[in-house]
């Protein structure tokens, strides 16, 4: 018995059955209400401007944006902000109810906790199940906590109980040193957040062995977000100079998870690049022992820097697998859980540093894309878009 096919088949079933739900509830309330209108679907757009910053905000203006969808189908945004200090940094969240075709300005998330200023690589996630007394639909940010001088690192946890309108400081996570991607130094770098069996998994860049790795992966869970586990290591290479980074992870519907990131290297040369690399396991715990893989297609095409991937159910009994990168605009897709061929898609969204990437509840074909610019650029602004897969790889 194959039961990979009947894990896919049932993880499809169950996703079909829950985007069902809110069909039936718009049927009961349209019969309930007669002349309502049925809810409004995602469709394509491109380049939609979320904040442009003034020109007073010191270069690279913008960075790193990222995004969640609330239960209620919202939107929010987050991202680097780098406004002229004082007063000190903080991550602005705004929020989009019609799918990224408009935004408004919700909320700012303040350094309450340390005082030095909310500044690099914001992470925000609903939480989809309970995790201690922090029930199912809590909005948490993680990002890092830098002073001006970038003379410390801390990696914290904000948590909002009213989707994103107020935030507390809920725990400090990690802490590590300056904050300069130099080898030899020990700071803690780019939060990734994921729920899993009770706990919160925050996946994150670590210099802190600094005597043995350059640069390393790194986990700590908490079953409440007030404490957290031990450091686990999730991709570490041998050569000091190696520095893997970036993660991001997501859930395959054979019960399985694809962590990709940057890999760091020499290979060989006198300059560092930044292949895009995944790994595959049963327990996104137990990275550390998964095979490694380049990412590459069939034409010699391998992205490079700052990936970013997201599962789809679309796209046939093992859905679709996207990976953005950070040097080019296109998407890589996989419709085989990771092996085999991956395929270059066309998106209509610039590329950007550690440009992300989501599904929209609404419609599992729909992609939205979402950059903050490139580094070390003078007009960076934030923006998104959104495509139909389904007519992207019809097009190839």
């Amino acid at each position: 018995m194959d039961n990979g096919n009947h894990s896919t088949e049932n993880w499809l079933t169950m996703y079909r059955l829950l985007r069902l739900l809110p069909l039936v509830a718009a049927i009961t309330t349209a019969a309930a209400r007669p002349g309502s209108k049925p809810a409004a679907k995602p469709t394509p757009y491109s380049n939609v401007v979320v904040f442009d910053p003034p020109s007073n905000y010191t270069i690279p203006r913008t960075l790193y944006a990222r995004n969640e969808q609330l239960p209620n189908g919202d939107l929010l945004a987050t991202w680097e902000n780098y406004s002229p200090e004082p007063p000190i940094v903080y991550f602005p969240i705004y929020r989009s109810t019609d799918f990224g075709e408009t935004w408004s300005p919700l909320s700012e998330v303040h350094d309450t906790a340390n005082g030095l200023g909310l500044r690099y690589q914001p992470f925000l996630y609903s939480l989809p199940e309970r995790i201690g007394r922090f029930p199912a639909g809590t909005l948490l940010l993680a990002g890092s906590s830098i002073p001006t001088d970038l003379s410390s690192t801390q990696i914290d946890l904000y948590a909002s109980h009213d989707s994103g309108r107020t935030w507390k400081f809920v725990s400090h996570i990690a802490h590590g040193g300056e904050a300069v991607p130099d080898n030899g130094l020990t700071p803690v770098w780019e939060p990734f957040l994921m729920a899993y069996k009770g706990k919160l998994i925050c996946y994150y860049s670590d210099q802190r062995a600094n005597t043995t790795h350059g640069q390393k992966l790194v986990h700590q869970t908490s079953s409440d977000l007030l404490s957290w586990g031990p450091v686990i290591d999730d991709v570490a290479y041998p050569t000091y100079t190696d520095r893997p980074g970036m993660p991001v992870v997501a859930k395959l519907p054979n019960g399985k998870y694809i962590y990709t990131y940057e890999y760091g290297s020499f290979f060989g040369t006198s300059s560092y690049s930044f292949p895009v690399y995944y790994r595959i396991s049963a327990d996104p715990e137990g990275f550390t022992d998964a095979e490694h893989h380049r990412l590459t297609v069939s034409d010699g095409t391998a992205p490079t820097a700052s990936p970013y991937v997201v599962w789809t159910p679309w796209g046939g009994a093992n859905g679709t697998i996207v990976v953005s990168c950070g040097s080019l605009s296109t998407v890589f897709v996989n419709q085989a859980l990771g092996e085999g061929e991956w395929t270059e898609v066309a998106t209509p969204e610039a590329y950007s540093y550690t440009r992300s990437v989501r599904i929209l509840s609404e419609d599992p074909r729909m992609l939205l894309l979402n950059g903050g610019g490139v580094l070390g650029g003078t007009s960076n602004a934030v923006t998104v878009s959104v495509m139909n897969l389904e007519e992207a790889l019809a097009d190839l």
